[in-house]
């Protein structure tokens, strides 16, 4: 796989932004890989993410950090550079439900998610089979023995251990602190079984059923301190009809789930997403 530079940007919308990039870039020799623009025209944000071969520009990582800098103030950005030959530390956390917490594992395993996966974490037991066949270390956590408090200061520690860069809950069934969600702000991933904003909270699909809706749906969202509020980043849905019960439902649901949150943790890993108050930009 080729080596890319991933330039991320936001800043207010000027004359003249993206001419002063891209002679910036061309001035030392880079290969445009991929480029994506956007401009929000109600906030006057612009959007940019280009992704540069790292063996045509004229720069290491480092150098480029210094000599962009004087540009990115000058249009007071929001910027990060990534390298994409540097994985990501992945923390999936999950409960006893195990669809997308497989799911991950497999696409990570078949190289479709390029991160390093160095630890999962459990509140119940039942998820060290699924780590243990893909050699990844394992922590239960008992939230019944431990206490709330007591049993997420072992995560944040276990986080912190293993230096994790992105935290995604696939069906970890438990709500964050408000302490721990504002450390893991935009670095944690969660799949609510609902399109959300409807049915948040909790048994969608039952809330769904008493609906009587005729599709259903399952939402990517970055974790925040109010309950299902978060970023979405992306969405799935499934269409169904009077005939489907409320298991059926359930049953449905887990295909969208599982695809939500795959291209939902995918988009976050090759920096595909940009946070803007409580929405995403996603150049997918």
């Amino acid at each position: 796989m080729q080596q890319t530079f991933r330039l991320v940007i936001d800043c207010p919308d000027q004359i003249g932004l993206v001419a002063s990039v891209s002679q910036f870039l061309a001035s030392h020799g880079a290969t445009i890989v991929e480029a994506n623009h956007h401009t929000d025209l109600q906030t006057g944000r612009f959007f940019m993410r280009h992704e540069i071969g790292a063996d045509s520009i004229g720069l290491d990582y480092d150098s480029f950090l210094a000599e962009f800098a004087p540009l990115a103030n000058e249009f007071q950005m929001n910027w990060k550079l990534s390298d994409s030959s540097k994985k990501q530390r992945v923390a999936l956390l999950g409960s006893v439900e195990s669809h997308c917490m497989v799911d991950l594992l497999h696409r990570w395993h078949t190289g479709e998610l390029d991160c390093d996966i160095p630890c999962i974490i459990g509140n119940h037991p039942q998820m060290k089979q699924f780590a243990d066949w893909y050699k990844v270390p394992f922590h239960w956590v008992d939230f019944k023995a431990l206490g709330k408090e007591a049993a997420f200061a072992q995560i944040s520690t276990l986080l912190e251990e293993y230096k994790i860069d992105l935290t995604v809950l696939a069906r970890f069934m438990q709500i964050l602190p408000d302490t721990l969600c504002q450390q893991l702000q935009g670095k944690a991933i969660n799949i609510h079984h609902s399109f959300l904003p409807s049915f948040a909270g909790a048994k969608p699909y039952q809330q769904a059923y008493d609906r009587g809706v005729k599709l259903i749906g399952a939402t990517c969202h970055y974790v925040t301190k109010d309950l299902d509020e978060g970023p979405i980043i992306e969405q799935s849905v499934k269409r169904i009809s009077h005939s489907d019960s409320a298991v059926d439902m359930v049953r449905k649901g887990k295909d969208c789930e599982v695809t939500a949150l795959a291209h939902g943790v995918r988009y976050h890993l090759e920096d595909r997403v940009i946070i803007h108050r409580n929405k995403t930009v996603v150049f997918a």
